[in-house]
């Protein structure tokens, strides 16, 4: 059967970010438990000149070279932040990433399932074998509506990961079979306009388990028996904020009878905890979560090699669970280290309780309106430091509902 996966990978995951722990203070929340069990630190916010096509682009830039783009036959951007009802996000990434005009272009959604579900489409169409010499460009693409309301708005977030996925995988090759899943029809959390972002938490969280639960009991069903610590070096759960995956390890391990909480903590640490460092300085990134844990895994861990087996578990409320594994390919850690992720979330700009709401006061202002020009000038010379001269892409204006784009 034909390898496929991952052959590069990268994060853009904006200019500015907040102060999670600031923000939950301001908003009454009981600060330990913030940190022991939510465990997010700082979170990414988006200005109003940035949206799901900019984020996407920038992306893509970050990894794509010339040949790769020549390669590029399907491209699929999985995001429920969509700029458009019709128009699809990827028309936009295929243009400005000067990808070749003969090219498969779609979004797909399903919430935070949508970047698993593009990936493994897009690893099904080269596994097929229609096209050799082709790639995938798949790019996952997500960030929190304003929601200045929302109690819980400090473990938003935001960013987009793009990936390279062909038959040369270079990072990590996704075992397409076997692959546990599960559905159900319940409404946990939804977006039902462009203002809103609504749900019930513990539905969603007992959802989650729920298909944690049925996801695994199917894989292991199809491979015929799994020995969950030894078959595995690392596991990856989806990370709707920091905190989950220690709450879905002790499911997990509690599903395989292992009912002692030292040993739950101890295992989580050895196991889980360095693939949640990202997404503890980036907050919630929907659907790009598990592959934001898979960078951070391969970032930190001190014990993962080429030829090493990860678990992986998405999720996607509405409802979708997939349980799969994938192997660390050889010169994957020092490519992912080299990528320098840590420093491109510190020269995000850290933002004052001030200065955080009147950035998403204005990005809420333009949601939906017919025509604006997002203002640049505002607090710290932020554009003219971060944006000016970076060739990032960036929202020029809308009129008429016509989004215009240009290089900062």
């Amino acid at each position: 059967m034909q390898r496929v996966g991952i052959e590069k990978i990268n994060l853009y995951a904006g200019r500015f970010c907040a102060d999670a722990l600031e923000l939950a203070n301001l908003q009454g929340k009981d600060l330990d438990y913030v940190s022991k069990q939510v465990k997010v630190k700082t979170r990414s916010v988006i200005p109003a000149y940035e949206d799901t096509v900019t984020l996407s682009v920038n992306a893509a830039k970050r990894l794509l070279s010339p040949e790769d783009a020549r390669d590029i036959e399907l491209l699929i951007v999985a995001t429920e932040s969509a700029v458009d009802f019709g128009k699809p996000v990827s028309t936009w990434v295929h243009r400005y990433c000067n990808l070749p005009p003969h090219c498969r272009s779609f979004e797909l959604k399903h919430a935070c399932y949508g970047l698993t579900a593009a990936v493994k489409t897009a690893a099904m169409w080269l596994q097929g074998g229609l096209t050799p010499g082709k790639k995938a460009l798949v790019i996952g693409c997500d960030y929190s509506r304003p929601h200045l309301d929302d109690r819980d708005n400090f473990i938003g977030g935001g960013a987009a990961i793009a990936m390279l996925i062909s038959t040369d995988p270079k990072v990590f090759e996704i075992d397409l079979h076997p692959a546990g899943f599960w559905t159900n029809e319940i409404s946990d959390t939804f977006r039902p306009t462009a203002r809103v972002e609504i749900g019930d938490n513990q539905t969603s969280l007992y959802s989650y388990l729920d298909a944690l639960e049925a996801s695994y009991t199917h894989y292991e069903k199809l491979v015929g028996g799994v020995d969950y610590d030894k078959d595995f070096q690392k596991h990856i759960y989806h990370t709707p904020f920091p905190g989950m995956p220690l709450q879905a390890h002790r499911t997990l391990l509690s599903l395989l009878e292992v009912n002692d909480s030292k040993i739950y903590e101890e295992n989580y640490q050895k196991k889980v905890q360095e693939g949640i460092y990202f997404a503890q300085q980036v907050g919630s990134t929907y659907g790009s979560s598990t592959f934001l844990c898979l960078l951070s895994l391969l970032h930190y861990a001190q014990d993962l090699h080429a030829g090493d087996r990860i678990s992986i578990f998405a999720y996607g409320s509405g409802c979708q669970g997939e349980f799969y594994r994938g192997t660390v390919s050889p010169g994957a850690i020092e490519y992912i280290r080299s990528l320098d992720i840590d420093r491109h979330l510190q020269e995000r700009l850290p933002l004052s309780l001030m200065e955080y709401e009147l950035l998403e006061y204005a990005r809420e202002k333009y949601i939906d309106a017919p025509d604006y020009q997002p203002k640049r000038d505002s607090f710290q010379n932020a554009y003219d430091k971060l944006y000016a001269g970076q060739e990032l892409l960036v929202l020029k204006q809308v009129k008429n509902y016509y989004r215009q784009y240009e290089w900062s």
